[in-house]
């Protein structure tokens, strides 16, 4: 009988846990495939950061974030991994395909069937894209979502200054 008065605190403490994924907590982890059926699993990449990004081929904001990610893997080769995310339900392994040629893109671009999406955002459906940094310990470090107030992050070089304060040095601001 005393558990019973404890219930609603249980469902407010509930509720409150429903949110993303915050700076500060672990990343999910998650194993995907790409379209060649090569798994990806979050935890081989210790030790380095890694940006996660939540696309869909056909948003015009993930396409001139790719002009962004193509940057990052240039002047951070070795200490970045980008991991790119679409969800199957979206996107189809022809139209990744494409989209990887059209950007040239040399990342991988997994494909989650939703489950991963919403151990992240925790909400069925979200706006795209969608980008969490990972630091080498594995703790999500920053969330962006585009929107006006991150706008430099998805198209100009403020992802590039946010990794350097991250990595500790001016490999960006070094090789411009």
């Amino acid at each position: 009988m005393e558990f019973v008065r404890f219930i609603p605190f249980v469902a407010l403490f509930a509720a409150f846990t429903l949110h993303a994924v915050e700076p500060g907590q672990r990343a999910p982890g998650f194993a995907l495939p790409d379209a060649k059926l090569q798994v990806y699993d979050l935890y081989d990449y210790r030790g380095k950061i890694v940006v996660l990004e939540f696309l869909q081929t056909t948003c015009p904001h993930c396409a001139a974030f790719a002009e962004v990610l193509h940057k990052v893997q240039e002047q951070y080769a070795g200490k970045v991994q980008i991991l790119a995310v679409v969800n199957s339900a979206q996107d189809r392994a022809d139209t990744v395909a494409q989209y990887i040629a059209g950007h040239k893109a040399t990342y991988p671009v997994l494909f989650d069937a939703g489950q991963m999406e919403y151990s992240y955002a925790r909400v069925p459906h979200f706006e795209l894209p969608q980008v969490y940094i990972i630091d080498a310990k594995g703790t999500v470090q920053r969330h962006y979502e585009y929107g006006p107030m991150s706008r430099d992050i998805f198209e100009g070089d403020a992802l590039l200054k946010e990794l350097d304060r991250m990595l500790g040095s001016g490999a960006a601001s070094k090789k411009k």
